[in-house]
């Protein structure tokens, strides 16, 4: 879906210049160029999440894996997840997104450790 969205911004069928800033614009019809309502953008998403046999695809899920991705790709520096994704606060975004690596050695060593196994 990703790689789709990107060929759409780069194709040059993006209405450029509509002046209000918005990616999923009407390509066709009396409102071309207009942006999309919430509603339809969620209602692609859906579409587009059953055909893929991904379920409901939802917007805010977007915003949770790129953070996600953001945190695991700076080894965990909420700074950088936090100006990435436009958070006010990296308190919030550690406390929200911080999570264990649970495929990380050092967290089955302290595991072991904590439960007298590591002798």
């Amino acid at each position: 879906m990703i790689h789709s969205y990107f060929e759409y911004l780069t194709s040059g069928e993006y209405p450029r210049g509509a002046g209000h800033g918005m990616l999923l614009v009407q390509l066709h019809g009396p409102d071309a160029g207009q942006p999309w309502a919430p509603v339809a953008a969620r209602r692609m998403l859906a579409r587009a999440g059953k055909r893929a046999g991904l379920g409901a695809v939802r917007p805010h899920a977007f915003r949770h894996s790129f953070t996600s991705g953001v945190l695991d790709a700076s080894g965990g520096n909420v700074m950088i997840a936090r100006d990435a994704g436009g958070w006010a606060s990296a308190a919030m975004v550690d406390e929200v997104y911080g999570h264990v690596d649970i495929h990380d050695p050092a967290f089955a060593a302290a595991l072991r450790k904590v439960w007298g196994e590591d002798q």
